[in-house]
Order: structure tokens, then C-alpha cells, then sequence
């Protein structure tokens, strides 16, 4: 029997190795690339590379060093590979943690001591849950530990405020000053119902000696986060400067000597991440642009305070989705587009080009046909022109007809650039087949703020003809098979499916929402960061004369067109997805099967807003070809 076994387990395996295209067992065979970082003296780079174990259904990790410049490398333990410890102190004696401090009674066992057994919540404001979690009381915060005592101190104790930020802060939210006598920390100092409905983000300096603090961005009322040191002592972070609006234009702002300048101010783009140059004058960063994320330069023109001018650094069509360090006229970052997974690139500042470092997944896409990812501008019905990637399938034929599917991307403010992703995967996309249609709609950055800012308040008004403008150009193509037409979507790109499936003349033939906002009136009820629906919808729904809010919970809600439904939907909901809560996804689903429109709901009680389980993301693959087969034959 074991023989047996064994034998049909390596014919799978040969099976799946023999295959020509990317298929969803493939694509969770793909391992993942992470920089650890480089080592002290500079010569030794670091990485992590992260195997899917589906048999667990977790991840395996694997370290690994190998010399900046490239070539061989090493397995190396956890514990041997590494770097500079930026949470050390500058003279040794005490290390930045975080930890959860336990600073209200939230839970009925800890309110009423004679009944530990209780699960009750008792809540008297907002900020009673975020993104897959509920508050149960306990608060992150930064402590200075004693090496040599083991003496952990807390420099925010008694306060209900989350340093590092909830619910994905890490210790990048905290540094020491270049002399280890200031402790720099990102923090949101507000509880309840003003956290809900805020994104004053402040960056504040807490002294060792004192044990005072002082909030250095007090004048901002915006985010503002990720602080980092230049050698020399000068403190750069980015900063939001509209309250409530987290996809606001970031920019890249200085601190020295008293003076504070925002470096990117005249620059009509948003920043993602940067790094410091060595020279303690050059600040790199990656930033969105043409549908894509490039290195940029700007210069700290320190006290001559003149407008710095940006630099464009790279170009390509590939993202660069983030720069580990600067080492001898070099940058040493990660790199990926629509058809390979990340890898670790060195990228010389001088010749402006690209060497591999790692080359992980090399020889696995090298036994795969890849798709044909292509750029076509589009005129809107405005007269605006829109960029849309096209991602045709392997070995495609012209003189064939697809079926097509329109992406709609999630955010509202995400770009749509040349990312990897496996769930929403390209690649495998067009590999079973398909034509991806993919906009750059209204509403992302990369294409200037106008174009960035213009989805506020206008959610069912010029992305969503966007879209229809993007389909109906490509469908022009004679390779485009119209009457197989589907559209698909999780988020915000969920919501577009479902205001499209109430508003698409007939140009579809199927849709797929994922975690999508489908009655604009009850996700204000029940999402759990207001300031991003007070933004985006305009305000509340009982505000009666608020022209933006009113228009948004009713001409753009899109529970108002479910009477006009007639397409296949299949419909996807994660059970703790708080940002998107359950009811949407169930709203759906009951309203397509009392309407008698055939719908399938594909429900995962234990993920959120994305499936991060490999189990259950190879179910999510699955029904979702199965799906797009059974619609659109």
C-alpha cells in the first residue's frame, strides 16, 4: 500500500512539474524572498526565504548569506544571520522592545473577578475592534530594556495608546537618536472613539534622562510615521498632512537644527518607503509612477533651506517594492512584476542598472510559459488617458478569441503597478486562459495627486466608467471574445463589482466580489476605522444636507441596484474581516439567491479581509477557476 502511495504521489508531482503554465498548485510551490539586511561591516547580505507548507498548512523558513556584490550563497542559522540591531542603543546598554500591556478592564472576567469563566466585552466607545481583532484592554508599548539588569522599562505606562501602531506596526514605529539619549516613537495618543475616527499620527521623542516626552509633529494633524536618522543626527519621516484621509500625498520631511522642511512638497507624487544615503545629504525612496514603483533621489539641502528637486532613478516595467540599504555606490533592493515573484537586486547609482542577487525562483519559472503582460493607453469618456495593463495568456494567438476578465483594484488608493500577488495572481490568470483587463482607474497615485484624489467621494461616479471605458476599448480587439466577458474584484474593486453587476448594460456575463462593500449604509455602521468612510463617502449617511454623503449612500450605494442584477455572482467573505464586515458579503449572497440569480458564497469564518492560510488559499484558487469555467463556457 505505502508503494502504492508513493508511486501516485511522484506521478502528482511529475505531473506538476511537467506542466507549461502556472497553475494554483504551482503558485503555492513559489517560495518567498525577504532581506534580512546586511551585515555591520557591510559585505554580507542576509535574506530569508519563506516555503509554503501546505501539508501544515503554515510556512517553513530558510536563512540565508551571501556577499553583497552577488554570487555564492549559504545556509545560515536565524541566530547567525546578522545585522546591525537598530533597537540596541549606540553605547550597548539597553534595547527597544514591544509588548502588550494589559490597561483597562475590558473583559467581564477581568471587571467581575468571581466570574473568570465569562467572554463577555463591555464597551463604552469605539476602537472596540480593528481590523480581526476585539480590544480586550491590552495595549502595545515600548520599553527600554537593561542588558546587564534585565530591568524593562515603559515609556507610555498606564496610557490605553498602541506604540507600535495596531494592528501592523513593528519596530519600525521606534528608533534611538544617533548619541542613544532619545527615544523616537510613532503613536496615535487617542483612545475610543476619537482613534476610530483620527489619523493624527504623531512622532514623539522621549527622553532617558527626563522621562519627559515631547511630540515633535504636534503642528500636523495627519499621519506621521516611519522615523529613521541620518548619521549626522538629522530625523526624516513621512507625514500626511490631511486628518482622517489615510491615502493623503506623503511626503518626506527633515528635522535639524530646528528646522523642518517637507523635501517632496513640489513633487506631484506620494512616497512609499526611504532610506537614508550615506552621505547623510541623499534620501532614497520608492514611490508609484506609470503604473508601476521606481527608486527616486531627493536631496536634504540641509540649512540652505533651497527647494530640492526629485529625482527619477529607475524605470522599467517591474516595481521595485523596497530598498534594504545603500552600500558602495549601490542599493540593495527587492524587485518584481506581473510574471516573477521577488527577488533581491543590487541597483548601481551611477549606471542606473540592475544586477540579480538572488535567484530563487529562477529555474522554476524557467520551466513555464509565461503571459504577455502589455501597456495600452486608454482614452476615458472625459478625454483623460488612462494607462491599463493587459496581461495576455501563454503562447496567445491572435487569430483565437478569450474570454476576458476586467480587475478591479481594491484600496480605493491602491496602485495597480506591477505587483505579485498570490491570490490575485496575473500570472495565473491568463495562464488558465484568460485576458486580464486591469486600470489604472481614477483613484490610484502614481499618476499624479489630481488623478489620486479624484475617487474621494465619487466612488460610483468616474472610476466606475473607468472601467466600462477600459473593457470596451480592449473588447474592440478582435482576440477579445465578447460574449465571455467577466468582472472580478475584492475591497474596493468587491464594491465595483457589485455596483458594475447593477450598472453593466449587459456586457458581462459573470462577476466575483471579494470582502466587497456592497451597502454603503451598513459598512459606515459596522467598519471599524470611521475617519476612512468620513472621507471617502463624504460623511454620515443621517447627515441630510451633506450633498457628498447623501450621494454616497444612495445614487453610489449598490443595494440600490440589486433589482437590476441578472448576471452570475460568486461571492466571497472572510468571517473576521472587520474592515469590511460579514454582512456585506451575506447581504449579497441573500439578495442574488431571493432574486433567484445563480450565486455561490465562499465563506472562510477564520480569515479577514485577505486568506492567509495555505489551505484555505488553494480553496480560494480553486473555486475561483471552477467558477469562471462553470459562467463563462
Amino acid at each position: 500500500m505505502k508503494k502504492i502511495s508513493f508511486l501516485l504521489a511522484f506521478l502528482c508531482v511529475g505531473l506538476l512539474y511537467s506542466q507549461k503554465t502556472m497553475t494554483p498548485e504551482l503558485l503555492w510551490q513559489v517560495k518567498r524572498v525577504s532581506p534580512v539586511g546586511i551585515s555591520p561591516d557591510g559585505k554580507v547580505l542576509f535574506y530569508k526565504v519563506t516555503i509554503p507548507n501546505m501539508e501544515e498548512n503554515s510556512f517553513d523558513s530558510k536563512y540565508y548569506a551571501m556577499k553583497v556584490e552577488g554570487g555564492n550563497f549559504a545556509e545560515v542559522t536565524k541566530e547567525e544571520a546578522k545585522v546591525t540591531d537598530k533597537n540596541l542603543s549606540p553605547d550597548g546598554k539597553y534595547l527597544l522592545i514591544h509588548k502588550p500591556v494589559h490597561v483597562k478592564d475590558v473583559l467581564g472576567k477581568d471587571i467581575y473577578k468571581d466570574l473568570p469563566k465569562s467572554d463577555a466585552y463591555v464597551f463604552t466607545s469605539l476602537d472596540y475592534r480593528h481590523w480581526d481583532a476585539y480590544n480586550d484592554g491590552t495595549y502595545n508599548h515600548v520599553f527600554y530594556k537593561d542588558i546587564k539588569t534585565g530591568t524593562e522599562t515603559d515609556i507610555t505606562p498606564g496610557q490605553p495608546y498602541y506604540t507600535p501602531q495596531a494592528p501592523f506596526g513593528g519596530d519600525e514605529d521606534y528608533i534611538w537618536d544617533p548619541k542613544g539619549e532619545n527615544i523616537y516613537y510613532v503613536s496615535k495618543k487617542l483612545a475610543g472613539t476619537e482613534y476610530a475616527t483620527s489619523t493624527n499620527t504623531d512622532v514623539y521623542k522621549y527622553n532617558l534622562a527626563t522621562q519627559k516626552t515631547e511630540n515633535i509633529t504636534i503642528d500636523n494633524k495627519g499621519y506621521d510615521t516611519n522615523p529613521a536618522f541620518s548619521k549626522d543626527g538629522a530625523l526624516a519621516w513621512l507625514q500626511m498632512k490631511t486628518e482622517g484621509y489615510e491615502a493623503d500625498k506623503n511626503d518626506i520631511m527633515v528635522l535639524q537644527d530646528g528646522v523642518k522642511q517637507n523635501l517632496t512638497m513640489q513633487w506631484d507624487g506620494t512616497v512609499n518607503s526611504f532610506i537614508w544615503g550615506s552621505n547623510n545629504k541623499d534620501i532614497y525612496f520608492t514611490a508609484p509612477v506609470d503604473g508601476t514603483n521606481q527608486i527616486f533621489k531627493v536631496d536634504h539641502p540641509g540649512k540652505t533651506r533651497k527647494i530640492p528637486m526629485v529625482e527619477q532613478l529607475s524605470r522599467g516595467q517591474f516595481d521595485v517594492t523596497g530598498i534594504v540599504a545603500e552600500n558602495n555606490g549601490k542599493l540593495i533592493v527587492t524587485r518584481t512584476d506581473m510574471n516573477h515573484a521577488s527577488e533581491i537586486f543590487s541597483f548601481d547609482l551611477k549606471n542606473k542598472t540592475f544586477s540579480t542577487l538572488t535567484q530563487v525562483n529562477t529555474a522554476f519559472y524557467g520551466k513555464l510559459d509565461l503571459p504577455q503582460v502589455e501597456k495600452r493607453m486608454v482614452t476615458t469618456k472625459d478625454g483623460k488617458q488612462m494607462l491599463v495593463w493587459v496581461i495576455l495568456p501563454p503562447n496567445f494567438d491572435k487569430n483565437k478569441k478569450y474570454p476576458t476578465l476586467l480587475y478591479a483594484q481594491g484600496g480605493p488608493q491602491s496602485a495597480l503597478s506591477q505587483f505579485y500577488s498570490f491570490r490575485w495572481n496575473f500570472q495565473l490568470m491568463a495562464s488558465e486562459g484568460y485576458i486580464i483587463v486591469a486600470p489604472n482607474r481614477r483613484g490610484m497615485p502614481g499618476h499624479g495627486v489630481k488623478w489620486n484624489e479624484a475617487i474621494s467621494g465619487d466612488w460610483g461616479g468616474g472610476a466606475m466608467q473607468d472601467y466600462l471605458d477600459a473593457i470596451d476599448d480592449v473588447s474592440k480587439e478582435p482576440y477579445v471574445d465578447k460574449n465571455r466577458l467577466g468582472a472580478i474584484g475584492a475591497s474596493f474593486g468587491g464594491y465595483s463589482v457589485f455596483w458594475l453587476a447593477g450598472n453593466h448594460d449587459g456586457r458581462f456575463k459573470t462577476f466575483i466580489a471579494h470582502d466587497g462593500v456592497f451597502d454603503t449604509r451598513s459598512m459606515y455602521g459596522t467598519t471599524e476605522e470611521l475617519f476612512f468612510v468620513n472621507h471617502d463617502m463624504g460623511g454620515a449617511y443621517w447627515e441630510k444636507d451633506n450633498a457628498i454623503a447623501q450621494k454616497s449612500f444612495n445614487e453610489f450605494n449598490p443595494i440600490n441596484y440589486v433589482d437590476k442584477w441578472d448576471t452570475p455572482i460568486m461571492i466571497v467573505q472572510g468571517g473576521i474581516d472587520f474592515r469590511v464586515p460579514i454582512e456585506q458579503g451575506l447581504e449579497a449572497f441573500q439578495a442574488a439567491q431571493l432574486r433567484g440569480i445563480k450565486s455561490k458564497l465562499l465563506f472562510f469564518p477564520e480569515e479577514n479581509h485577505w486568506v492567509l492560510k495555505p489551505q484555505n488559499a488553494l480553496v480560494w484558487q480553486r473555486q475561483f477557476y471552477d467558477w469562471l469555467k462553470e459562467t463563462l463556457k
